[in-house]
Formats: C-alpha cells, sequence, structure tokens
C-alpha cells in the first residue's frame, strides 16, 4: 500500500491525460526565459535573485550546493540505521522509497523514546499560547498582551488581543483564529488586516490562522507537538508586524524579500524548546506536573534525527527549481522527466530511496505559487535564523536588552533597507552557513 500511494504521488501531472502538467511546465519555462532575455539577464533566475537579498544566482548556487554536498552521506547513513530496524522487526527485503518514513517512525520511537501521543497531555493550546508564545514575547520584546472580549473577531472563534508595550504604549491588535472549519483553507499562516505606518498614523493588525481540530464543549484543546512548532512559528511572522518601525506601508512587517521573510519565524520558532521556556508552557493538563526532564532532552536531540533525509528531500527540489530557472530563452526545452533525473544525477541527489520533496510535474510552489526560481528562500533564511540563535546563545539568551536589539535591527525596519546590510550590522559580519549544518547534524560529513 505505501508503494502505490508513493508511485501515485510520484506519477502527479504526467499520465498523458487531461491532468498532464508537462506542456504547461515548459510553456511557463519558456515565457520566464524570454522575459529575463527582455530585461537583459541570462536567465529568470538570475533576474529574480537580483531582487531578492542573495543578489545572485551564484551566491544561491554556492549555498545550496554547500548544503547538497553534506547530505548524500547522511543520507546513506540514515538508509542503514533503517535497514537495521527492519531487519529487527523481520523484513528481510531491501527498504524502498515507500518505507522510509514508517521505519523512521520506528527508529525515532526507538531511540528517543518520546511518546507524541502522551506528549499532547502536556501542549495545552491556551497554556502554551499564554505562557510560551506570548511570555517568550514578553521576555525578549516587553510586549504585553490583553484580551479584549469587547472587540468582536470575523467569526466566533477568533480571539482579540491588545498588544501593548512596558510603557503602556498601543502596539496593535492580534488576532487569534485557532480551530479549523468548513469556509477554512488548510495550513497555517499569518496575514495584516493593517499595515504599521507613521506615514497614515496607522497600528498594526495581523492574524495568525491556524487548523487545529476544536474539541467537544468543555474538553482541552491539545496540541500535537507540530503544532506547538507551528504556533511559535506563525507568531515570529505577527511579530514581524506588530514590531514594525517604519514610515511607509509599502515597508512595514513582512513587506522584505520573499527569501527574507521566514527568518523572524524561523528564530521564534526555535524557543519552542528553549531552557526555561518549555518547562514554563510544557505542563499537563489536568495536574500541572511539568513534561520530565528527559523527554524535554529527547525532543531537543531528535532535532537532528533524519536531517540528511529531511534536507536531501528540500535542497532537491530547491536546486531543481533554480535548475528549471537557468534555462535560458534560446535554449531548447527538455523532456521534464530526462531533464530533472539527470540533474538530480549530476549533483549525487538522485537517490532512490529518497525522492525531492517536489518532482517538476507537481511542483506547485514555483509553476502556480510565486515561489519561481524561489524555493531556495527557505533555506536561505534558515541560514540567518541559525546564526542569528547562535548570537543569542553567545550573548545570554532571552534577555530584554538581546530582543531590543534583535528588533532594532532586523525586524523593526521591515524592508525599508537591505537585509544583508542590516544582518551585517547586527551580527558584524555576513551569515554563515555552519551552524545551520550543525543544528541539522550535517557538519562533520
Amino acid at each position: 500500500m505505501r508503494r502505490r500511494i508513493l508511485d501515485a504521488s510520484l506519477a502527479r501531472g504526467r499520465r498523458n491525460n487531461a491532468n498532464d502538467t508537462r506542456e504547461c511546465l515548459l510553456e511557463q519555462v519558456k515565457l520566464r526565459a524570454e522575459k529575463a532575455k527582455i530585461f537583459g539577464y541570462p536567465f529568470y533566475a538570475e533576474l529574480v535573485a537580483s531582487a531578492q537579498t542573495a543578489g545572485s544566482a551564484e551566491n544561491i548556487a554556492k549555498l545550496t550546493e554547500r548544503i547538497a554536498a553534506a547530505v548524500a552521506p547522511n543520507v546513506r547513513r540514515e538508509a542503514d540505521a533503517l535497514a537495521e530496524i527492519a531487519t529487527e522487526m523481520g523484513q528481510n527485503d531491501p527498504i524502498e522509497a515507500a518505507d522510509w518514513e514508517y521505519y523512521t517512525d520506528k527508529l525515532s520511537t526507538k531511540k528517543y523514546s518520546v511518546d507524541f501521543g502522551r506528549l499532547r497531555e502536556y501542549c495545552e493550546a491556551d497554556r502554551v499560547l499564554n505562557d510560551g508564545v506570548f511570555a517568550t514575547a514578553t521576555k525578549l520584546y516587553g510586549l504585553q498582551f490583553k484580551e479584549r472580549k469587547d472587540l468582536p473577531g470575523y467569526h466566533p472563534d477568533v480571539v482579540v488581543y491588545e498588544v501593548s508595550n512596558e510603557k503602556g504604549e498601543a502596539v496593535g491588535l492580534f488576532l487569534y483564529d485557532l480551530y479549523t472549519r468548513d469556509s477554512k483553507r488548510g495550513g497555517a499562516w499569518m496575514n495584516d488586516l493593517q499595515s504599521q505606518s507613521h506615514l497614515l498614523g496607522q497600528l498594526p493588525i495581523v492574524c495568525n490562522n491556524h487548523n487545529v481540530p476544536k474539541p467537544a464543549a468543555g474538553q482541552p484543546t491539545l496540541l500535537s507537538w507540530d503544532e506547538v512548532t507551528t504556533l511559535f512559528h506563525e507568531f515570529g511572522h505577527a511579530l514581524h508586524s506588530l514590531l514594525s518601525n517604519v514610515n511607509y506601508p509599502k515597508f512595514s512587517g513582512t513587506e522584505v524579500y520573499r527569501d527574507y521573510v521566514e527568518f523572524p519565524s524561523q528564530v521564534n520558532e526555535m524557543w519552542a524548546t528553549w531552557p526555561g521556556v518549555i518547562e514554563e508552557y510544557a505542563k499537563h493538563y489536568q495536574t500541572g506536573e511539568t513534561l520530565d526532564q528527559a523527554t524535554i532532552e529527547n525532543l531537543r536531540a531528535a532535532a537532528t534525527f533524519n536531517q540528511g533525509y529531511t534536507t536531501a528531500t528540500y535542497i532537491a527540489s530547491a536546486l531543481l527549481d533554480q535548475a528549471w530557472h537557468k534555462i535560458g530563452a534560446d535554449e531548447p526545452m527538455p523532456d521534464p522527466k530526462k531533464f530533472e533525473d539527470d540533474y538530480l544525477e549530476s549533483i549525487d541527489l538522485k537517490l532512490d530511496l529518497v525522492p525531492p520533496r517536489y518532482s517538476s510535474s507537481y511542483f506547485q510552489h514555483i509553476f502556480g505559487s510565486g515561489y519561481d526560481a524561489n524555493y531556495y528562500s527557505y533555506i536561505w533564511s534558515e541560514v540567518l535564523d541559525a546564526d542569528a540563535v547562535e548570537w543569542f546563545k553567545e550573548n545570554g539568551g532571552l534577555t530584554r536588552e538581546n530582543g531590543e536589539y534583535f528588533a532594532k535591527h532586523l525586524i523593526a525596519i521591515g524592508g525599508s533597507k537591505d537585509p544583508r546590510e542590516a544582518y551585517r550590522g547586527f551580527r558584524g559580519r555576513e551569515p554563515e552557513v555552519e551552524p545551520l549544518l550543525r543544528r541539522r547534524g550535517l557538519l562533520d560529513n
């Protein structure tokens, strides 16, 4: 069954039927290449990079190829470990790509003994929000949060918070839309209902949207661990707008280069397991007992688990995106499957056990969602994030002084300053990739 599901997934968009996307794919690649030529660029990826933090396709290649080189050896070691546990479970045939997630789950449970079902009992939503997410923002940025029951949201489930600073001055409004419903699209995201602007005299009104199932009346909302980290992540986007301090709405909050927009949210996500943070919110919803330290340490240790696979699936797609958009306007359009296979082979990421996260024919991010030649931006932002978290570690952690410095140099400026220049001002140097490789357990390979 796993094999059938994976095969069907990989075949999306290339079945010679009404849902075949390959002709549309090639048309978009050609049109983008022609657009780049009109603007005087050799290929579309260079045109896109020129208006991003990266600055050039060459800079993107240096970063992504450095990470890709560290990935394949890790994948092979992880595959060996999965084969061992498969044998222990009585599986004598070689494992396949479709088996990876199944045996990864078994190996994770064996190595780290984290019962994620039990962990939910320590992640009650209100406590995570108030004692985790909000408390960290107070500690770092001095923000205060007061629920305003007199202000109706756009749906009865939406909770409105007034946000103020340490002096009691209004900062903005935060709308918290936690639960799933039929009229709501899937996933989690942040959006501005009103941008901060000194020119217009506007304070930000920010909304975080999630899709957590609503429990029965009188029952607690218990979050999965993924939902906890997502809560911290999306609030990082909210902070980007709430802490904005610019004149023009065009540069307010998250109105930044796409390869920078995930940076504040990824930094904020790191506080979910930070010492002194997780101990405050991870308490049993019935007894109030704090999550045991052994489980907390296992959660931190598990952060590097399976990162060869996780990084490989992403970086293969990011590099494939760049490859498609480095085709020049005067070059012939290739066969999509052959182009993809040949390219991944050339960068040592044609791994039978690890297909790319998105194959070309169903790569919606770059052919339908505005990430064309930009899919690298997630890892680019994470390099900044990991380097910035190292700065926090070097300077005493989550202190009010550190929060003020971080916000002043990197958050409050929105898009009013070049991000690379701003980061150099913050760190005193360019960001380094080593903290990210270390975080993902890829540094020594």
